[in-house]
């Protein structure tokens, strides 16, 4: 009763009594393309929110208490204010592909959000490539990243997009060898058919080798999103903001918007195919415990499953300090790579003999 897939029925068939095929259809798109883009920009106020209160806590702070009982409506405060701040105008950098970059980033994070899997009704794409379709179109952030640091024409963005940029390409080896250990395991590159293939038991418990994939998909994860301790794109200490320093008003929101769906969307892929995504918790041979927890819905299994790891990602930016680059690519190259493909190798070897 709680599943959404009711509600979707319904719509459905209040829709088509009412109007032909066609203009049904073309309003299921409507709606959908809207529900998305307010989750998406839901997710992000509350992961804004959610931050700044850690934050606090690891402070011993109480962080932003005026706007609202306990501070709750305090993103929202922020939202208004920075749609209407100003939008200054530089002189000398290239607006087109200005621009461009910030189309290309907020592009790259929708798409890469919509393949997301919320519940056994709630799918957005489901390719049968999902896993290669996830990993091609979330590259695309890296191009508006090296495009908005060298069309600013600062020196500043400059240097902290080519430290995203050599960041980003090394870390999303290691994430794609993990993702690519998975579907050895699972047998299918469709991000629903992993999940299916999870219903008796999730990844995590089916092969030990899947607990070194997830490991080194969460650190290579985290790193893609440029948080501490990986935020060297960003050092304020250095370049000021990194990339984004000329960009203001809703510009740079969509670029902070951006960052913390990126994290929930690192969060919402590793649920899928380490923690069986929206599946429940299922122990063979318990029953009565299994039907238990069948009653509960399946969005709410996954938002449980993917906020759990975006806490863990929150714990590690606070609690670690800043890498040195050089100390940063030695762990991609030398520690995670390499691990990586001897994982692979054996996850290979289990699944073929075990």
């Amino acid at each position: 009763m709680l599943e959404v897939g009711g509600i979707l029925s319904w719509i459905h068939e209040a829709l088509s009594s009412a109007c032909p095929e066609w203009l049904t259809l073309l309003i299921e798109y409507v709606l959908i393309g809207v529900g998305f883009l307010a989750l998406y920009a839901l997710i992000a106020l509350i992961l804004i929110l959610l931050e700044r209160k850690i934050c606090a806590y690891y402070q011993c702070r109480l962080g932003p208490m005026r706007a609202g009982f306990w501070g709750l409506l305090q993103p929202l405060a922020d939202m208004f204010k920075i749609l209407m701040k100003e939008i200054i105008p530089l002189l000398k950098n290239d607006k087109f592909l200005f621009f461009t970059a910030l189309f290309l980033v907020i592009m790259g994070s929708l798409c890469t959000f919509g393949a997301l899997e919320f519940s056994k009704d709630l799918i957005g794409i489901d390719f049968n490539v999902g896993v290669f379709y996830v990993l091609a179109i979330s590259s695309l952030g890296v191009l508006g990243i090296l495009l908005a640091g060298w069309s600013s024409n600062n020196k500043y963005t400059m240097i902290g997009a080519m430290r995203a940029g050599a960041q980003l390409v090394s870390y999303e080896l290691s994430s794609g060898l993990s993702l690519l250990a998975i579907v050895i395991l699972g047998g299918t590159m469709q991000l629903s058919g992993l999940i299916e293939a999870q219903s008796e038991l999730w990844f995590l418990f089916q092969s030990p080798f899947t607990w070194i994939a997830m490991v080194i998909y969460l650190i290579a994860g985290h790193a893609e999103t440029n948080r501490g301790p990986f935020d060297l794109p960003e050092a304020e200490s250095e370049l000021t903001a990194g990339y984004h320093i000329e960009y203001s008003g809703i510009t740079f929101g969509l670029f902070y918007v951006g960052e913390y769906v990126n994290m929930f969307t690192i969060a919402g892929i590793g649920t899928m195919v380490f923690l069986g995504g929206w599946q429940p918790l299922h122990i063979p041979g318990a029953d009565a415990f299994n039907e238990i927890m069948n009653m509960i819905p399946t969005w709410l299994w996954f938002f449980a499953k993917a906020f759990a790891l975006v806490m863990l990602s929150l714990w590690v930016r606070w609690s670690f300090p800043r890498l040195r680059i050089d100390q940063l690519l030695h762990l991609e190259w030398k520690i995670l790579m390499p691990i990586s493909l001897l994982n692979m190798l054996l996850m290979a070897l289990w699944v073929a003999y075990f």
